[in-house]
């Protein structure tokens, strides 16, 4: 009895169906690779091989992409798709109750996202509203960002979060720190006045800035005259 080509699950891609009776009819049933107990396997080069299940693969490369979009962040010791969902989360905890206690290591790179999600609510267009969705967790705190946060911040440029350091943890000896909003009730430290500018000076004419320039400019150096039949 011949070779009977196994069934392979429907999520089998048609390439790999192609390559397994390609390599039956061109070297005989002793061709046939040695079957393997995981499920889902697919015979075939290595290429085709990870493709036989692609949802093992969903989670990783969602997480490397959703990495690779925040930008270069501490690695936190957790791997891509753990480091993600933690900052979304710690993210999201922190526009709810605008106040958190975490480690400074963590508190670093949550202000860098809360600052990012804060500038999202103000701009207030239907991209920064789904660019800010996808990233923080759960309605309500989306609300919170374009409305309460994006007015309050209205007229501040950025900064909108502070970090102070608080203790040091018993156990592992991490340093802790608070991470809070900017001008609300009941913060730890209050904001500094915002510095006005310098007043601008008027401006010169050209006569006077010129001799200006020569006031203040310092002592022409002259070099010596070369000798002759140098």
């Amino acid at each position: 009895m011949g070779y009977q080509p196994r069934v392979v699950a429907r999520d089998c891609p048609i390439e790999a169906h192609f390559c397994l009776w390609t390599q039956y009819r061109a070297f005989g049933p002793k061709s046939r690779p040695a079957q393997k107990h995981k499920p889902n396997w697919c015979p075939g080069p290595p290429s085709l091989a990870p493709f036989a299940n692609p949802s093992t693969l969903t989670a990783g490369r969602s997480a490397t992409a959703a990495a690779d979009a925040m930008g270069k962040f501490r690695k936190l010791g957790r791997h891509a798709a753990h480091r993600v969902s933690m900052l979304r989360t710690m993210v999201s905890q922190l526009v709810k109750h605008e106040r958190i206690e975490t480690t400074v290591a963590k508190a670093k790179e949550v202000r860098r996202k809360a600052d990012q999600m804060v500038q999202l609510g103000k701009d207030g267009t239907l991209d920064a509203a789904r660019r800010a969705s996808s990233f923080v967790r759960g309605d309500d705190v989306l609300h919170k960002l374009f409305t309460e946060l994006a007015y309050r911040y209205k007229d501040r440029a950025g900064g909108y979060t502070r970090l102070l350091r608080t203790r040091i943890r018993i156990g592992d000896a991490a340093p802790m720190a608070y991470i809070e909003f900017v001008d609300r009730e009941n913060e730890l430290r209050e904001a500094k006045p915002a510095t006005t500018p310098p007043p601008q000076r008027a401006p010169l004419d050209p006569w006077a800035k010129s001799r200006a320039s020569q006031q203040w400019a310092g002592p022409k150096i002259t070099s010596s005259p070369k000798s002759e039949g140098l």
